[in-house]
């Protein structure tokens, strides 16, 4: 963390005219309010993981908005509301069907923020949070126009994005009076309908306690493992362990397949072994059964493994096996498959070996 930290203070200072946008502080400042907000040694028992929902009295309702309603946005804004909260949302296109007559419909980030006592985002990368945040009728001028400021308000961040700019933004609502939560999950969208996310936090012990209901009703296994830009970096390493195993799934049944074997029941025997994972279980069956409707995009992951490539390159760390596996992303955007879910990776692998992993209706 404390060479992320380092590189983000680089990249503030090497920016021209920053300190002179609306909302944006000198490195300094924000390096001193953030510091308010986290604890001294992050390596410590104090960090919270949980995996059932809180216990004792019942959540009282409270004030939500919610920024970004994609296939993601709309079920967990919809457990908020179905769990009896008021919520105000914003979206760059329709608001869905399913959140009709269940949230207040807001015409900008600002007045979601004026209205609302949490606020979560989550949209598809650095760049869109950075405009929902400090852009025109932001996220940060409901802040500054609220009663109060933001005191006693919270900003969660559950999409997934660049550790670096996370803790820079984070810096910067701080020093409005408000509270930063990076939360960025993983169960792609049969997670999100069932509530069963993975939620990977950062930030302040007593920030993340103040939201952590919140999302345990959108997710089953939710857990604070540091400081700022923490639950990013969390959120990297699984986009990394997530494409190679399906880049190891797909090579396995591209392999098996046009060695002659039936893919489908080399996966059968393969999960009662030591291979058997969620991966091979859930993607592999894609494959088998050439169901690449959109979960979790190719293009999305393409975005996670080029952070991941790029905070490596910053710290000094090789990636040989995600550079791979980027590659292959790559490799299937350019034949025309970047908006399909991500376990089409193996239509790269196909196309290299001549062979699919099974007969395809298109």
């Amino acid at each position: 963390m404390d060479r992320l930290r380092i590189q983000a203070a680089r990249q503030h200072a090497g920016r021209p005219g920053l300190d002179a946008r609306p909302g944006r502080l000198s490195r300094t400042a924000a390096n001193e309010a953030l510091k308010e907000t986290r604890p001294m040694n992050t390596h410590t028992h104090r960090d919270t993981h949980t995996d059932g929902p809180p216990t004792g009295k019942p959540m009282e309702p409270r004030r939500i908005g919610f920024i970004g309603l994609g296939i993601m946005g709309t079920p967990m804004a919809g457990h908020l509301a179905a769990a009896g909260h008021t919520l105000f949302v914003h979206t760059r296109s329709q608001v869905p069907a399913a959140l009709a007559g269940r949230a207040e419909v807001c015409a900008s980030a600002a007045e979601v923020t004026r209205h609302a006592e949490v606020v979560f985002l989550m949209v598809p990368d650095t760049p869109d949070v950075e405009k929902v945040l400090f852009g025109e009728h932001g996220v940060a001028e409901g802040l500054a126009d609220a009663p109060g400021g933001g005191a006693g308000k919270t900003v969660v961040d559950c999409s997934s994005i660049d550790p670096i700019a996370t803790q820079d933004f984070a810096c910067r609502i701080v020093a409005l009076g408000a509270g930063y939560v990076d939360a960025p999950v993983s169960g792609g969208e049969v997670g999100a309908k069932a509530a069963s996310l993975t939620i990977m936090c950062g930030g302040d012990e007593a920030v993340f306690e103040g939201v952590r209901p919140l999302l345990h009703t959108m997710g089953r296994n939710v857990t604070r493992v540091g400081e700022v830009g923490a639950g990013q970096i969390t959120k990297v390493a699984n986009q990394i362990i997530v494409a190679l195993n399906i880049a190891a799934v797909g090579e396995a049944l591209v392999f098996a397949s046009k060695a002659g074997a039936d893919p489908a029941k080399v996966r059968q025997a393969l999960m009662g072994g030591f291979a058997a994972s969620r991966i091979l279980e859930v993607h592999g069956e894609r494959m088998i059964n050439r169901s690449f409707a959109p979960g979790f995009r190719i293009a999305l992951h393409q975005k996670d493994l080029n952070l991941a490539m790029q905070s490596a390159r910053s710290l000094g760390v090789a990636l040989p096996q995600t550079a791979g596996a980027a590659q292959l992303m790559n490799a299937c955007a350019a034949l025309g498959h970047g908006q399909a879910d991500h376990s089409a990776l193996v239509r790269a692998l196909e196309a290299m070996a001549g062979h699919p992993v099974a007969p395809s209706d298109d």
